[in-house]
């Protein structure tokens, strides 16, 4: 076993999420139209804000987000910048969040977006690994940043500095969108990684930009490909967990999937799969 690359679920080669922020009521549209095409979004709440002018609210939120199966992540009970407050400051917008978002919509909320300038900029003593172990002791799984242009597609190296590859209205979304579509598994064991592309934003910069259609043309590009996985960002996350959680014999030639979930995986260009509770051996 040369080369092993995990791949999403019905071994798909790629994967789509969305993340957008602060709950504004532009979600409602937006959820329709990603839902219409099957795409999927996690949507990062300002607990403090819910029901508030241009905001969401809680019945809402079910609606549009939940009962539609979108994730809900934590964005800070009064979106704080988590680089700017000293950790005391930083645990308790993330925790009161997380506390807030769990009652009003009884379910685990694990993800979670940094607000304002988030771990761009750092004050008062704070640093990004302080930060980053703190989220680890609230039971946060992953948190997004705000850097990005970048098309290189990779799974995150660090899930509490998950980068965007792009704003969808960056100057290069839509050719980040086509260069995502057009990729192809390498017939190069070693490069038959998987991919991801990630578009975040505000719902509200659609109305400000007069620019829905752009997003309709994304959710077009993607929907129409066969080989791309749409999922939210914990979805995501949970399945590399799962993946990096398969047990391999010493001789790497039987694999254990110790998981609730079914693994998909390439090694050395040839496609297995492991079920739940499974062993599987490579031929």
């Amino acid at each position: 076993m040369q080369h092993r690359h995990l791949r999403f679920p019905n071994g798909k080669y790629k994967a789509f999420t969305m993340s957008y922020d602060d709950g504004w009521a532009q979600d409602k549209r937006f959820s329709d139209i990603i839902t219409k095409y099957g795409i999927k979004s996690t949507f990062n709440i300002i607990s403090h804000d819910i029901g508030k002018e241009k905001i969401l609210t809680k019945e809402e939120i079910k609606e549009y987000i939940i009962d539609r199966g979108h994730e809900i992540a934590v964005h800070g009970a009064e979106h704080r910048a988590n680089g700017l407050q000293r950790a005391i400051g930083g645990i308790q917008d993330i925790l009161n969040c997380r506390l807030e978002l769990e009652k009003e919509f009884g379910c685990i909320v694990r993800g979670m977006a940094y607000a304002y300038t988030g771990i761009t900029v750092f004050n008062n003593g704070e640093s990004y690994e302080n930060v980053k172990r703190y989220l680890k002791d609230l039971d946060i799984a992953y948190s997004r940043s705000l850097a990005y242009n970048n098309d290189e597609f990779f799974l995150p190296s660090d899930w509490y500095n998950w980068l965007p590859n792009t704003h969808h209205q960056g100057e290069h979304a839509l050719e980040y969108v086509e260069k995502f579509i057009n990729l192809k598994e390498s017939s190069c064991n070693a490069w038959r990684m998987p991919r991801l592309l990630y578009v975040f934003g505000h719902t509200y910069e659609f109305d400000s930009n007069n620019n829905w259609d752009r997003l309709e043309t994304i959710c077009q590009m993607i929907s129409s490909q066969d080989d791309i996985w749409c999922a939210t960002n914990i979805e995501i996350y949970d399945y590399v967990m799962a993946y990096n959680s398969l047990i391999y014999s010493a001789d790497e030639t039987k694999i254990y999937n110790p998981t609730l979930k079914t693994i998909w995986l390439d090694i050395d260009g040839k496609p297995y799969v492991v079920k739940s509770g499974e062993t599987i051996e490579i031929a």
